[in-house]
């Protein structure tokens, strides 16, 4: 079971093998060089703790993808972290994030082939989804303005809400409409963050993801809402 666990710091190895050939595509600041290091080793140090607490017998195929999508992601951390204070290419922050997001629709596919669906994998993926919007929504800032932070801090939000108010933290029924919204509020911030296109698209671009997701988990939390008696009064009227 050791090695299953220590499974997750190869994908931090590479990572940081990662991280030296992007420098020698577009070159990263001593800062991206932190940031990208730091998000390799709490990505490792998670999934790690995660597998042990589970019980994991394998690492599994579906796993392995998810770990390249979050060693991708951090490579596009360490770009937008380095972007804030010297020029980086936007052509290969935009190849990778495109790659990273693309195989977004893999791990899934890979999990149900393989049999290899599991509560750690499922949560894995999505924390991986959500920290990488985080990061492009902080690339956005510069083109957008800081509101667009509010679709990268939304998830973020919602399980700080949850320590406050525990009947939020109710686990909800799979709704695949889910995955679609997480994956077109990746796909409008990688169109903004690659300038293609005019300020007022890209305005309307970021506010229709925007709106996309606080439907999606108004929806959630509407749900959670009505399945909780104390709390039912706020969605039906006495």
């Amino acid at each position: 079971m050791a090695s299953v666990q220590m499974r997750a710091w190869w994908w931090a190895a590479g990572g940081v093998i990662a991280l030296a050939a992007t420098t020698l595509i577009s070159p990263l600041s001593a800062a991206g060089w932190a940031a990208g290091v730091v998000c390799l080793i709490g990505s490792a140090v998670l999934i790690s703790v995660a597998l042990r607490r589970s019980g994991a017998e394998r690492f599994g195929a579906a796993n392995a993808v998810t770990a390249t999508r979050s060693m991708l992601i951090c490579v596009v951390t360490a770009l937008v972290v380095t972007s804030f204070t010297q020029r980086i290419s936007v052509v290969f922050l935009v190849s990778v994030t495109a790659v990273t997001l693309a195989l977004d629709a893999v791990d899934g596919q890979v999990a149900r082939r393989t049999g290899g669906e599991s509560a750690v994998g499922a949560r894995f993926d999505m924390e991986a989804d959500a920290f990488l919007i985080l990061v492009l929504s902080v690339a956005d800032v510069r083109i957008v303005g800081p509101w667009i932070l509010a679709i990268g801090l939304m998830r973020y939000a919602f399980a700080v809400a949850g320590w406050a108010f525990p009947w939020l933290r109710a686990r909800v029924p799979f709704r695949y409409w889910r995955k679609v919204v997480a994956a077109a509020c990746g796909i409008a911030l990688l169109l903004i963050a690659s300038r293609l296109l005019p300020s007022p698209v890209d305005v309307l671009v970021g506010a229709t993801a925007l709106v996309l997701l606080i439907e999606s988990f108004g929806r959630d939390v509407i749900w959670l809402i009505r399945m909780n008696p104390a709390r039912r009064s706020l969605v039906y009227s006495p």
